[in-house]
């Protein structure tokens, strides 16, 4: 999960019209209610479900199994997962996949774990998933520590208790036999975090052209579902100048960190939409030998963000313009052409939106609505947004627990009464994988992309 801010808030009407028009608590960019109602065939698959014995059993044995799967939250957390160095946690989270049934399991050329369990057949392919990097660097004190009812510890909710969770279903489901129509596809993927930009979902759905449909399991308020993904682009930019002595060749050159200080005030003073929601900031700064040098180099990252693309695009036009003003304007006050800027494009995150009105959603709206929650549409930048960029249906859910201190290394979480979190997210995914012989799926197959 990249860093997560409040979400603003918009107007119900307002947002069902973008999200049925295709128009993104990550970065939270829009929460609104839902309509409670949802379609005859989706009320009826989990009036179903949920009068089932088999599944009221199923969901007893996910509060059972709820003690048992704080160890693996525990294990997991304390197993560092740094972004692209997530290989030991992957390989720890493959070997309890392996240890519940999953024999097939793999970790594949990106560093995705992947594990497939299969359905009847003829049924939709579902991929739930949750991410295995973490925000925190190599060194981080990673140990969980319990204070006052909490568990403390970098990374611990987002998103390893996603992680902890997708291994309790697996073994409910299978404790259980329980068999679904369709195919689940467990996923614990990378790069999700920082400059991970999204490098294993991309992967996924570039290798695996048959996936009809995404649940994520993120640290998300009950009744949360995100279903807008707010795209991103991100650039660093490097100014290069001859430099030279601070007395001496005062006059002669221009100082790499004044042109990117005007670069920065330009920026600064862009003017964007509040709706679609898009922003910017110069993230980070650096440059400079010594404080009696006119600095030869200086170097900042830009973050930029939009719930549209268009909007996004010219923003980005608008930055990059900024910047070339501003190195004319340095070098025009020295009367040379010795600075220069370039950039490199450092993220991309693609953006997308999931209809209120789509199959997923009201899944979603329905199971939430049994559990007695009131469902809140959300916008963020996710694994989700891979899909939705692709058309795919995908939506971001809570595992259970409650939880706080996102990126700080004072995260948190109570999992007390956690289990009803995931006893709800599952019932959202076997509504639309559907389970033989008490429903039919709601997922609808997709025609399989080509390459």
């Amino acid at each position: 999960m990249p860093s997560r801010s409040i979400p603003s808030r918009v107007a119900p009407i307002l947002l069902a019209a973008l999200c049925a028009a295709g128009v993104a608590h990550a970065q939270g960019s829009a929460v609104a209610p839902t309509p409670t109602q949802v379609r005859p065939a989706v009320d009826h698959a989990y009036t179903q479900l949920l009068g089932a014995p088999g599944i009221k059993q199923l969901l007893d044995a996910v509060q059972a199994d709820h003690e048992r799967s704080i160890e693996d939250l525990k294990m997991l957390t304390e197993i560092e997962a740094p972004p692209f160095k997530e290989q030991k946690r992957a390989e720890a989270f493959l070997a309890r996949l392996k240890a519940l049934g999953l024999t097939d399991a793999r970790i594949d050329s990106e560093g995705n774990v992947i594990g497939l369990r299969k359905g009847t057949g003829n049924g939709p392919k579902l991929m739930i998933s949750a991410h295995l990097d973490t925000v925190f660097p190599a060194g981080t004190d990673v140990k969980v520590k319990e204070r006052d009812g909490k568990l403390y510890a970098p990374g611990i909710s987002d998103d390893t208790r996603g992680l902890a969770v997708l291994l309790s279903w697996l073994k409910v489901l299978n404790d259980n036999k329980i068999q679904t129509v369709g195919d689940l596809l467990f996923v614990g993927n990378v790069g999700e975090e920082e400059l991970g930009n999204l490098r294993g979902m991309k992967a996924i759905f570039r290798d695996h052209l048959d996936i009809d449909g995404m649940v994520g399991v993120e640290p998300a308020a009950e009744g949360n579902v995100t279903v807008l993904g707010t795209a991103s682009h991100r650039y660093e930019v490097t100014f290069k100048g001859p430099g030279g002595h601070s007395y001496a060749a005062f006059g002669q050159v221009p100082s790499a960190i004044h042109g990117m200080g005007r670069a920065i005030a330009k920026i600064a003073d862009i003017k964007t939409p509040s709706f679609p929601k898009t922003t910017f900031t110069v993230g980070t700064v650096g440059g400079g030998t010594s404080v009696n040098t006119i600095a030869p180099d200086a170097r900042m990252a830009v973050d930029i963000r939009s719930d549209d693309m268009n909007a996004l695009l010219d923003t980005e036009k608008k930055v990059l313009a900024a910047i070339d003003e501003a190195v004319a304007e340095e070098n025009k006050r020295w009367n040379v052409t010795t600075l220069s800027a370039s950039n490199k494009l450092i993220g991309d995150r693609p953006g997308g939106r999931t209809g209120s009105d789509s199959v997923i959603v009201e899944a979603a709206v329905r199971s939430n609505a049994a559990f007695g929650h009131k469902t809140l549409l959300s916008g963020a930048s996710t694994d989700a947004n891979v899909p939705m960029s692709l058309g795919i249906p995908a939506i971001i859910i809570g595992g259970g627990g409650k939880t706080g201190g996102f990126h700080a290394l004072s995260e948190w979480i109570d999992v007390t009464d956690g289990w009803k979190g995931a006893q709800n997210a599952l019932v959202t995914v076997l509504g639309l994988v559907g389970v033989q012989g008490v429903s039919e799926p709601l997922l609808a197959k997709r025609p399989p992309r080509l390459k």
